[in-house]
């Protein structure tokens, strides 16, 4: 999948190779090259008084700009190199479906409790407002050799993001430098891609509101 003429990736300390064993912290960002934040809806107050929401159902009803999202969560996933990857409930699951297919990769379901058929594996995380929990199949088809991109909407302040790359870690021994938290939009202000990254995994997103 080559690189589009006049898109530059801001790629820090990033080395994208498959057999690469280097256990420095790597940390990811991409500028906006494709004009993605127009397409994204911004409501105030929502859901709570003094909260500005990020609606992405504005890129997704726009094909244009979520071909191109697609198209660019794809390149980077392909730089790192993953055997799989990982979907975050829900709202992750339309990012990660087209990574995937691109990459002919599997994809790996992370959800919510009583979601999956088979036995699973549970990490519960806080929430603002209380606590939740995401699961992975225990038959899942992943080993220590694995590298892989967990794919969500947007990263706030990085609950989801660490339970799930630690489901990855410790269960299914696949080390913290081969994991990818990969996101459509970070916030940065919340000092959730700053967690992620100081836990030891990757991060990385297509837009930042600063």
């Amino acid at each position: 999948m080559a690189r589009p003429r006049g898109v530059e990736y801001d790629f820090v300390s990033f080395e994208a190779r498959a057999a690469s064993t280097s256990r420095q912290k790597r940390e990811l960002k991409v500028s906006d090259p494709f004009g993605l934040k127009p397409a994204i809806r911004t409501v105030e107050d929502y859901p709570i008084p003094g909260i500005t929401f990020r609606d992405i159902t504005s890129l997704l009803e726009t094909p244009s700009a979520f071909v191109k999202a697609c198209q660019e969560l794809s390149r980077l996933s392909e730089a790192f190199a993953p055997t799989a990857v990982v979907s975050i409930e829900s709202r992750g699951f339309i990012f990660a479906g087209p990574i995937a297919c691109d990459l002919s990769v599997p994809m790996v379901l992370a959800r919510k409790p009583g979601k999956l058929p088979n036995d699973a594996y549970r990490k519960e995380f806080d929430l603002e407002y209380g606590s939740t929990s995401l699961e992975i199949q225990k038959n899942t088809a992943l080993t220590g050799a694995d590298r892989v991109v967990i794919v969500d909407d947007l990263i706030a302040t990085g609950g989801t993001a660490i339970a799930c790359a630690e489901l990855l870690n410790e269960h299914f021994s696949i080390p913290r430098e081969h994991i990818l938290v990969l996101a459509l939009i970070d916030l940065p202000a919340l000092g959730g891609s700053g967690v992620i990254s100081s836990s030891g995994y990757n991060v990385g997103s297509l837009i930042e509101y600063l």
